[in-house]
């Protein structure tokens, strides 16, 4: 039999099938030892090929192919370093929910985040949450971003899950597609989905005072069908995003803006570091390149904190 992967729990995955049946299936042990690197061999949004057993009295399905995935997006596992997690695959959106305060998304995180997106061949979408419960300032600062990301390339949406406001335009781009909502833990994942779709009646949970961050809600990545012809996985909230399988000299590709004018650069295999007549360093003299984004790009070329973590960063710029 054949379906998609619907939810892991590491060690049991819940896979629904053409028919619409869902079954509860594990992996063959040969899995975690054919190369794959990842903490997850399997993960949401996989085709898989399974069996059905008969275990007792029980159905379960057994495992036994990965289909090749189109795309997935992937990240270091902040407490084993050395091995990585494949937070979803076969998408065709990402949206990325981003809040200026409870908790701060800093720049950094976001564009470490776009850069792994886009070597995965991952469009993104950048959500900007809680605008309705921002100051002058504050919105001020948010209007910036979304600016500052625009000229990049990307589309971005100030919204607020909690009154819906512009949440009918997250679902029009949601419309005939599998989507992933990401972000921090209390940025409004599943405050934005129960908006979205209000019978799935997803778990949230308020701000740690204490912290001014979010309590983890979602423990498992999990997909769920709506209503309105549309897929979305929903992820645990993401504290730390290490980059992963990526060569200095490939970064800047990543980077939308530097990648348009690297062919202006002197040196073919410019870094945009100390060379002589970079054209992206000059780009960033006339500050037609953000200086934030450049910093980003600089900390993961050099290898700076290289799986970053939130609780580091004071300030979003």
């Amino acid at each position: 039999m054949t379906g998609v992967v619907y939810k892991s729990t590491g060690s049991w995955y819940t896979v629904k099938t053409d028919s619409g049946a869902f079954y509860e299936c594990r992996i063959k042990g040969k899995f975690r030892i054919k190369g794959i690197k990842s903490t997850n061999p399997v993960a949401v949004g996989d085709k898989v090929k399974f069996e059905i057993e008969l275990i007792g009295d029980e159905t379960i399905g057994i495992i036994s192919e990965i289909e090749d995935r189109k795309n997935y997006i992937i990240r270091k596992s902040v407490n084993l370093s050395k091995q990585t997690h494949i937070i979803a695959a076969n998408l065709d959106h990402v949206f990325l929910i981003i809040t200026l305060n409870n908790p701060v998304t800093h720049t950094i995180f976001i564009d470490r985040f776009l850069a792994t997106a886009e070597a995965y061949d991952i469009p993104t979408v950048l959500l900007f949450n809680k605008m309705d419960s921002y100051g002058r300032e504050e919105s001020a600062e948010v209007r910036y971003l979304i600016d500052l990301y625009q000229n990049v390339g990307y589309t971005c949406i100030g919204i607020s899950a909690k009154t819906g406001r512009n949440v009918d335009q997250v679902r029009e781009l949601m419309l005939d597609k599998t989507s992933m909502f990401s972000g921090h833990s209390g940025v409004g994942k599943s405050t934005l989905i129960n908006k979205l779709e209000p019978s799935l009646s997803i778990k949230t949970a308020e701000i740690s005072e204490q912290h001014l961050q979010g309590q983890h809600t979602t423990t498992f990545a999990e997909m769920f069908d709506l209503s309105f012809d549309a897929r979305i996985i929903d992820t645990p909230g993401i504290k730390g995003f290490g980059m992963v399988d990526m060569d200095k000299d490939e970064i800047g590709d990543y980077f939308p803006e530097f990648f348009r004018i690297k062919n202006n650069c002197k040196f073919n295999n410019c870094l945009h570091l100390g060379e002589p007549k970079c054209a992206v360093k000059e780009a960033l003299e006339k500050d037609e390149v953000s200086w934030s984004r450049y910093r980003s790009y600089v900390q993961m070329v050099t290898g700076q904190d290289d799986t970053y973590r939130m609780d580091n960063y004071g300030k979003m710029d």
